[in-house]
């Protein structure tokens, strides 16, 4: 307290007592996997997928880490943190074209990587009288100047055979035959520039998807990025695809994702299952391979059909990108406490298979939650339950509201830690939290008429009782009524005899 010592008028700022709760951010997606370019084992936020184009590059063949990302923003999705994984270690892809008919020729740059783009392959006519009719010339220009020139040449065995001179003489390039001598015709005039493919996806083992939370990396370095609510790691299908890892070791990296999450306590992890299984087989993985029991895990099946720009193709990737935008989307357009179903995916071309109801009948009660397409209606997420066994968090909303409660709440009174324990500390804390809820049941996030039959906040004498606070805690026992999603809406029907006045 201030110490008046003379006559005069004071004006002093004093705390209102008012300690508002704000809520915490739901939807921030975290995305492991292989890119085209960046850093390695270090999150990074992109907002948009603009973003992620100028740090990780765009799509590469065999990786679904773009289209994941892809299919987040198109989804709805806001911001997501980004972590590329591998070494950088492989060799870099080399430029290369395609000279004559058919690609008779395959040309490539000497120097690997991105160099190899300034140089262009031009074949044309032979110099000079009285030269035979097959002959032709090579020049070879790097960054439109022509650095080297070969004359006279033939597809024919001999000295003047354009595979013997160029290799031999060459520093940019080097040229091979993609079929006989026999077959080969002279090629045609005309430039060919060279490009570099995407580079291919290092063949990775399960640790380096796992990481290590002290050395920052893997999905274990995101324990450092508090506002993630969401992991996804799709290109572990990609690597099971490819054979880098088996169906165990695949397993392994999705149990690390599950406990993960349920380490942080404020996340979860939208689980992809194995690509071509059917109605019977992926039940058969969930029930008897993936035992998965965590209410802080969600599985989507099947996988859906997308545009692939690298192949100008359609191919199948696994949905968990396209699901995050989806609890995203929703979470802006209902909120959090709203069940991330009935939501078309935008993006999805059709699905790798399309399950009848008696099929779907079969997966639900184990957690599979399936994606449908629908006559007239679109694709839509036909789902919303986590992996628990637990029926009082069998449903996604309630562990994501929980999620949301839990972390608006430890953020928004941290003002209380080091306050003098008493009453007064007690009465704020219940105000603070009161006042938060209420809001919560007026969005209708919480069940009941009243926000008394929607939940109560306890903090009184009987949870603080002397030893206790001897102990410097401060106990405060909530308890909420969430609303359950309407996973089954029953009309039942009745024959009355007509004529029949009803009046109530």
């Amino acid at each position: 307290m201030p110490t008046y010592l003379s006559p005069g008028v004071y004006v002093e700022e004093i705390d209102g007592g008012a300690r508002p709760i704000e809520g915490v951010g739901t939807a921030v997606a975290a995305f492991v996997g292989v890119a085209q370019q960046g850093p390695f084992n270090e999150p990074t936020l992109v907002t948009n997928w603009g973003q992620f184009v100028t740090n990780f590059g765009d799509f590469v063949a065999g990786s679904y880490l773009a289209h994941a990302v892809y299919g987040y923003f198109m989804n709805g999705g806001g911001a997501a943190y980004v972590v590329r994984i591998g070494s950088g270690d492989g060799q870099a892809p080399t430029a290369r074209g395609e000279l004559g008919a058919g690609g008779a020729y395959k040309v490539s740059a000497l120097e690997a990587g991105p160099a190899g783009n300034d140089i262009t392959v031009e074949i044309t006519g032979a110099s000079g009288d009285g030269q035979p009719d097959d002959a032709f010339g090579i020049v070879v220009k790097k960054g439109g100047k022509q650095e080297e020139k070969y004359d006279n040449l033939t597809t024919k065995r001999g000295r003047q055979n354009a595979v013997t001179v160029v290799n031999a003489q060459s520093k940019l390039i080097r040229i091979e035959e993609a079929a006989t001598g026999a077959a080969l015709e002279k090629p045609a005039p005309g430039a060919v520039p060279l490009a570099t493919p995407p580079p291919a996806p290092e063949r990775l083992s399960p640790d380096v998807y796992i990481g290590d939370s002290a050395q920052r990396t893997g999905f274990g370095g995101l324990e450092a990025i508090d506002p993630i609510t969401m992991v996804c790691v799709p290109d572990l299908m990609a690597a099971y695809q490819q054979g880098s890892i088996d169906l165990e070791q695949m397993q392994a990296v999705q149990l690390a994702m599950i406990a993960h999450c349920e380490l942080m306590g404020d996340r979860v992890a939208i689980i992809d299952p194995p690509p071509g299984l059917n109605a019977q087989q992926i039940r058969e993985w969930r029930v008897e391979k993936a035992g998965y029991d965590s209410k802080y895990a969600a599985l989507y099946w099947p996988w859906i059909k997308v545009f692939d720009p690298t192949s100008g193709e359609n191919i199948f990737v696994p949905p968990s990108g396209h699901m995050a935008g989806i609890w995203s989307r929703n979470d802006d357009t209902r909120g959090v406490h709203k069940a991330p179903a009935n939501e078309v995916v935008r993006g999805a071309i059709t699905l790798q298979l399309n399950i009848t109801k008696n099929e779907h009948d079969l997966l639900n009660p184990h957690g599979i939650n399936c994606i449908r397409a629908f006559p007239g209606r679109g694709i839509r997420v036909w789902g919303a339950r986590t992996l628990s066994s637990d029926p009082a968090w069998r449903y996604l909303n309630i562990r994501r509201l929980f999620n949301y409660l839990e972390e608006s709440i430890l953020g928004g009174t941290q003002w209380a830690v080091f306050e003098p324990n008493d009453q007064a500390l007690w009465a704020k804390i219940r105000r603070a939290i009161s006042a938060f809820l209420v809001m919560e049941w007026r969005k209708g996030a919480l069940f009941g008429l009243t926000p008394t039959e929607a939940f109560y906040v306890k903090c009184d004498d009987e949870t603080n009782p002397a030893e206790g606070i001897d102990l410097g805690q401060v106990v405060c026992e909530i308890g909420v009524a969430p609303v359950k999603p309407a996973e089954f809406v029953i009309f039942r029907l009745s024959q009355y005899s007509g004529g029949a006045s009803l009046v109530e």
